[in-house]
């Protein structure tokens, strides 16, 4: 892998982790349940800290890192704030919504692991997949139990 194409993944995983950070705080806002709000706070504090760190590797390979989101990304917030507003921003929405971010996440970051990453930069993405999957695994549980009350 060239540094460039290095430079452009790690980017790419960057704009994944701010769409993140910036989704988890749209549906903290409009959540109900306190809990579910402390829960989609961290979760986006924890999408700050993973851009951050990409974007020191970024810097490190001599580049110049993203700071924000992707179009798609600003797309789905964009389409979270119509559905919500339609179901007054009911938990269940907003957790279904988090739940098909944390699917583009896990595929971007997939992605990325399929390339030749260097040792070190591999060990971070790999590191910050398993938190990605975290996260979709805790939001499906969640997005489940409010499912299941519901009906």
């Amino acid at each position: 892998m060239t540094n460039d194409n290095l430079i452009d993944t790690l980017n790419d995983l960057i704009e994944t982790s701010k769409d993140g950070e910036y989704g988890f705080n749209a549906c903290a806002e409009h959540a109900k349940s306190a809990d579910l709000k402390a829960t989609f706070s961290r979760r986006a504090g924890e999408c700050q800290e993973s851009a951050h760190e990409l974007q020191k590797l970024v810097t490190q390979c001599g580049g110049e890192a993203e700071t924000g989101g992707s179009a798609g990304g600003a797309m789905h917030r964009g389409w979270v704030a119509v559905r919500g507003t339609l179901t007054h921003y009911d938990d269940k929405t907003m957790l279904e919504e988090c739940e098909r971010g944390e699917d583009r996440a896990k595929a971007a970051y997939r992605s990325a692991l399929d390339d030749e990453l260097p040792a070190n930069v591999r060990a971070v993405v790999e590191r910050q997949y398993e938190g990605v999957q975290r996260n979709h695994d805790e939001i499906k549980q969640l997005r489940d139990r409010a499912k299941a009350a519901a009906n």
